[in-house]
């Protein structure tokens, strides 16, 4: 890498290894869309990317069958993709001019309560997974639950086998209480893949200040989202996205934030998706509209540059924080 001094905006953000921790993949959307995804995040300088796979309401079957045809898929483009098992696979992926890729689960109805499928997965290529999708599981609760029930005993012996496995435990969409449960049972990093602070915007899937510091202290990070409910009015402006991270910056320090965009290609597809998954209706998605888009990345650098960050910061929130909890956790 070149010194700090010598690059710009524009140059480092090239240099820079950038991560998105989620893009949702499920199979939903029109093809067209879908094509364009990825090689747009490619041209707008991203080296990995986490792909949603599943929610909770998939079968154990279904999700299998998602990433057998995925891993098929990206195995037969070895050109283009590269299918992760380590950081330096991911390292090796951004020298050869490769985008990297693993999978993630939002939700762990898919282990159907087998402890032994959290290995079967990991060897599958997920690396991190989400406790719970909104609602209540046999796991603990979702943000969207009215109680706040904590982690089960099912629950944290699931923690402890993702500490073993070396899966990244992931509270995003997670109940307040089920996240400090499954943070003070974790061994190891705890994560929020895509959770941008209640304090800036009151909504179910934002987090609070406590959780936050909770998984910074793990040594975990916070990926900001630029869905527009979670963000304000269906605001995605590059600026609103940067008053995320200045807000996580000032609460938990720049080394514990991450990118998560959640990025969605086929607006109408995904509000139908969310309908079928029983979304509440006062998390307001129906009026799911606006999402930071790939071209705005490069913007985002340059704001961040320009905010007064650091190059050592802006390079650390744009992949190589989230990379350090990786080469903690994964086995």
């Amino acid at each position: 890498m070149l010194p700090e001094s010598q690059l710009g905006p524009g140059a480092l953000h090239s240099d820079a290894l950038v991560c998105d921790t989620t893009l949702p993949w499920t199979d939903y959307g029109r093809a067209e869309h879908r094509a364009q995804t990825l090689p747009r995040m490619v041209e707008n300088g991203v080296d990995f990317v986490s792909l949603t796979l599943a929610s909770d309401s998939e079968s154990t079957l279904e999700v299998l069958k998602a990433i057998a045809r995925e891993r098929r898929s990206f195995l037969s483009q070895p050109a283009l993709y590269r299918l992760v098992e380590s950081v330096d696979d991911v390292l090796a992926a951004k020298r050869d001019k490769r985008l990297a890729l693993s999978f993630n689960l939002q939700g762990t109805n898919a282990l159907d309560g087998d402890l032994n499928m959290v290995e079967v997965f990991y060897k599958l290529g997920v690396r991190h997974m989400l406790l719970a999708y909104n609602h209540r599981n046999r796991v603990g609760d979702g943000c969207h639950e009215p109680g706040d029930r904590g982690l089960t005993a099912f629950g944290r012996e699931l923690v402890q086998e993702m500490n073993r496995v070396g899966m990244i435990v992931d509270c995003s969409h997670t109940g307040h209480r089920t996240s400090m449960d499954a943070m003070e049972v974790s061994s190891a990093p705890v994560i929020f893949s895509h959770s941008n602070p209640r304090a800036l915007w009151q909504h179910d899937r934002n987090i609070g200040d406590d959780l936050a510091r909770a998984s910074a202290a793990s040594g975990g990070v916070v990926g900001v989202v630029g869905v527009g409910i979670f963000m304000g009015e269906n605001d995605s402006a590059t600026s609103t996205l940067v008053r995320q991270i200045d807000y996580y910056a000032e609460l938990i320090g720049t080394e514990h934030i991450c990118l998560g965009l959640d990025y969605v290609y086929d607006v109408e597809e995904m509000q139908r998706y969310m309908s079928e998954v029983k979304s509440p209706a006062s998390g307001n998605y129906d009026k799911m509209t606006a999402f930071f888009q790939p071209e705005q990345l490069p913007e985002l650098t340059e704001a961040l540059l320009a905010g007064g960050y650091s190059e050592t910061a802006v390079r650390g929130i744009l992949g190589e924080n989230f990379l350090r909890v990786a080469r903690a956790v994964w086995r």
